[in-house]
């Protein structure tokens, strides 16, 4: 029996150690194989439980919790006796609110609609003395659903048209109460402002679009509005959606405005910007001017062509008449007209002015002119006629007159009588063959040759077939002195 006892002892004296050495080395093991992991080696399931097990627990709400308690325990004291419907100081002082706002994204500027849009962060401050608290917080950040427990100012936007606030993901407001009754609310919302503008100088304007704000209900005695030195952060980084205009700077003024309901006092900001010119030209100045001096290619083209020149100008002036239809397109119906309206009217009268010189010449060389239809006389016999005609007749009829009828080849091209008028023998003046206004006798040379009359001694007159080579000067020329004059009084004003 004690044999058997011992047998078993030694049993156990055997198989004990074999089973305590293997954990032991596998621990031995396992650094090698987790030396190359980054991150948090494992622990041994005695470890785990041995520092669970020892790990010191808080007792008490005060120690789990930290300071939500005392937390909520201010809240709900300040809270308990506010009565949101009624301001700070009622009775006693105005409240000033003081105003700080941050510009986020400013544009896009309708110029139809006369508005603009703007995103803003809107930051107001005041003193309300009861919310103050003593304790260990400095203050507390409050969501947007705690705003309908404390007062607010009613503040509005003036000017707005449309106001968004923004709701995604939690509404975009919050408030921050201090220790000594100091509130700061802030907000995000996205305003679309009219914007007077003034199109007289269009399109080298700028504009002054405002934003103005004041209190709905509480006058000038009950509420008042500073700013924080004038303090306004503007996000040009951002991406602004001024697109034909460049941001120039702001401005604020501040003023009382007398109403039925009391006075109010009234802060604006003004956004001053100006319009990049780059666009405006290359789709109306250029247009305009390559259009009306295309229009003068009809000057170097023969007056016989007359499909050719009434084609050109007929079309230059249908041209003129669509670019300025076209800049009136997406343009407010102001009832006076601007700068480029003036331009474009200009260039207008110019192309017409073309079309209109080359019907001047048309009827004054092939309707005033009535001998150059009849047929030439070549017969030997009829010329001879036409140089001697009988002494009765010139007896008879003083004031009548010798043509001599031949070819046109000496005219250099030009069509229209073959022969100048000759002077009368009366000293009255010469007798149109066509028929002419006394201003045309005196001034107007309507036949190739105008040389040797004692009508034109001392006197301008116009020589009618040399009226296209007047105009390829004078238009050009006018047109240039006209720009020169137009662009020094719209750049300087």
């Amino acid at each position: 029996m004690l044999t058997k006892v011992l047998l078993i002892l030694l049993g156990l004296s055997i198989i004990l150690p074999s089973r305590s050495e293997g954990p032991h080395v596998e621990s031995e093991n396992r650094p090698s194989a987790y030396d190359d992991v980054y991150g948090p080696q494992p622990q041994a399931a005695e470890e785990k439980l041995l520092s669970e097990e020892t790990k010191p627990t808080l007792s008490g709400p005060h120690s789990t919790l930290g300071k939500l308690p005392t937390a909520t325990h201010i809240l709900n004291s300040i809270l308990n006796n506010y009565d949101h419907k009624l301001r700070p100081g009622i009775g006693e002082k105005p409240t000033v609110v003081t105003v700080e706002l941050s510009v986020n994204t400013l544009g896009p500027i309708s110029i139809l609609d006369m508005e603009y849009t703007i995103d803003i962060t809107f930051c107001q401050t005041w003193y309300d003395e009861r919310l103050r608290y003593n304790g260990s917080f400095e203050s507390f950040v409050l969501n947007g659903n705690m705003v309908s427990q404390l007062w607010i100012p009613d503040t509005f936007f003036r000017n707005s048209k449309r106001t968004q606030e923004h709701v995604i993901t939690m509404p975009n407001q919050m408030v921050r109460i201090h220790k000594d009754g100091k509130v700061l609310y802030t907000i995000r919302m996205t305003i679309d402002a009219g914007c007077l503008l003034h199109m007289l100088k269009f399109p080298m304007d700028s504009h002054s679009c405002p934003l103005s704000f004041s209190s709905f209900s509480y006058p000038e005695s009950e509420m008042i509005y500073k700013w924080e030195d004038f303090k306004l952060e503007i996000n040009e980084k951002n991406s602004w959606k001024l697109f034909q205009f460049d941001f120039t700077g702001v401005t604020n003024i501040t003023e009382t405005i007398s109403t039925p309901t009391g006075d109010f006092m009234v802060m604006t900001l003004f956004f001053n910007v100006s319009r990049r010119f780059g666009f405006i030209a290359f789709q109306n100045y250029v247009p305009s001017s390559v259009t009306t001096m295309l229009s003068w290619v009809s000057f170097w083209i023969k007056k016989d062509s007359a499909p050719a020149r009434t084609s050109l100008g007929i079309t230059s002036v249908l041209t003129m008449t669509t670019l300025g239809t076209f800049s009136r397109k997406n343009f407010p119906r102001v009832s006076y007209i601007t700068a480029l309206d003036f331009y474009i009217a200009i260039c207008f009268v110019f192309c017409f002015c073309a079309l209109m010189e080359f019907a001047v010449l048309n009827f004054l060389t092939y309707n005033w002119t009535k001998p150059r239809a009849s047929p030439k006389l070549r017969h030997p016999d009829i010329r001879a006629r036409a140089l001697m005609p009988p002494r009765a007749s010139a007896h008879e009829h003083p004031d009548a007159f010798v043509c001599q009828i031949e070819d046109s080849d000496e005219s250099d091209g030009e069509e229209g009588p073959s022969c100048p008028a000759q002077q009368s023998l009366s000293p009255g003046g010469i007798q149109n063959p066509g028929g002419c206004c006394k201003w045309c006798k005196k001034y107007v040379c309507v036949v190739p040759r105008c040389e040797g009359s004692i009508w034109q001694q001392g006197r301008l007159f116009i020589h009618i077939y040399r009226l296209d080579n007047y105009s390829r000067v004078v238009f050009p020329v006018t047109f240039f002195f006209f720009n020169v004059l137009y662009w020094l009084v719209c750049l300087n004003l």
